[in-house]
C-alpha cells in the first residue's frame, strides 16, 4: 500500500455530532486508515459542545490556537483550562465536552477508531 496524501482538508468539512467543524482528514474513508482517524476541528466562540463519548476508543488532542476548556469526567464535574501547544489524552469511553469563551479554537484530533464519526455516542448530561 502507498501513502496517501490528504491536500487542504479545509475544503471538505462537515459538522460533528457532538459540534464543531471537522476536516475531513485521515480515516477509513479517505484514506483507507484502519486503526486511526487525524482531524482539524473548528469551535467558533461562545459555545458549548455536545457531551460526548468515544465508546472503545482513545483521544488525543492538540490545542492549535485559542483558550477554552475541557470538561470531562463522571457528569462533566472536572474542568480543565486549555491554550494554545497543550495537549490532551482523553481514554476511552470518558465523557467530555469542549466550551469556548471569546476564542474561536482550533484542534487537532488523533482517535482510534479510523471511522470519522462511527464511535460518537451523545449524552444527555
Amino acid at each position: 500500500m502507498n501513502c496517501v496524501i490528504i491536500r487542504r482538508p479545509s475544503e471538505n468539512t462537515y459538522q460533528g455530532k457532538q459540534r464543531g467543524t471537522f476536516t475531513q482528514g485521515v480515516s477509513a474513508e479517505t484514506a483507507g486508515a484502519n486503526a486511526l482517524c487525524l482531524h482539524e476541528v473548528a469551535i467558533p466562540p461562545h459555545t458549548r459542545g455536545e457531551p460526548h463519548v468515544h465508546a472503545g476508543h482513545e483521544s488525543a488532542i492538540y490545542v492549535v490556537s485559542g483558550r477554552h476548556q475541557i470538561w470531562h469526567g463522571d457528569g462533566l464535574s472536572m474542568h480543565d483550562d486549555l491554550a494554545p501547544g497543550d495537549m490532551v489524552f482523553i481514554p476511552a469511553d470518558t465523557p467530555h465536552m469542549p466550551v469556548t469563551s471569546d476564542d474561536p479554537v482550533v484542534v487537532v484530533v488523533a482517535r482510534t477508531d479510523p471511522h470519522e464519526q462511527e464511535s460518537v455516542h451523545l449524552l444527555n448530561i
